[in-house]
């Protein structure tokens, strides 16, 4: 008989994990019986920062909305490819973008995130002087495929996201665009007023 991952591991990450879930499964009631599109019909795409809970900040819980999230919280290909899905397939009518402060995206560039890939895989470590690998050995070239969509200002990016999502030819018209950023200092939701009207639908 193969041994099972949380057997053979003494990562005490895993092990936290399945405890919290055995414990959430053994209460799941009836959630299993959510239907499958979002029950609120919208869908919000954010940053992938753990200090982020769009359940908390958005009011959700379970089946309410579809939560789109990956660094920085941009409108990337793929984030486009899941909110078209999400309004084709089921039914969302109503997008959110939110990016946040304090976000790691605005404190490195592409050109700095591929430089230190080339030569390590390894974590980087950041001080006075800048972004610098601990070890050196071992790096791939690859990441100048990559975009890694950084940036540098804010709320541009917030309002850039929300063009962008807009203006893409598979996106219908009448879908609003919100934009907004989350203070992680306050919990609130501060909306880019530029971003939304860029945003807003049309005929």
């Amino acid at each position: 008989m193969s041994q099972s991952v949380s057997d053979s591991s003494t990562s005490q990450v895993l092990q936290e994990v399945l405890a919290a879930n055995e414990a959430y499964s053994g209460n799941f009631g009836t959630k299993g019986e959510l239907p499958l599109p979002p029950g609120r019909g919208f869908a919000i795409l954010t940053c992938m920062d753990a200090r982020l809970d769009p359940a908390q900040y958005a009011g959700l819980s379970e089946g309410d909305a579809h939560v789109i999230r990956n660094a920085g919280g941009r409108a990337s290909d793929d984030a486009i490819r899941s909110l078209i899905i999400s309004h084709k397939l089921l039914g969302t009518k109503e997008w959110f973008v939110i990016h946040h402060t304090d976000c790691g995206m605005e404190l490195f560039t592409d050109t700095i995130i591929r430089n230190l890939l080339s030569k390590s895989l390894k974590t980087a470590t950041v001080d006075e002087n800048g972004w610098r690998n601990v070890t050196e050995e071992g790096g791939s070239d690859e990441a100048r495929f990559i975009p890694f969509l950084t940036f540098t200002n804010l709320t541009d990016s917030v309002t850039e996201d929300v063009k962008r999502i807009k203006s893409h030819p598979l996106v219908p018209k009448d879908i609003p665009v919100y934009g907004f950023v989350y203070d992680v200092k306050t919990g609130k939701l501060n909306e880019v007023a530029e971003a939304t009207q860029a945003g807003l639908a049309t005929a």
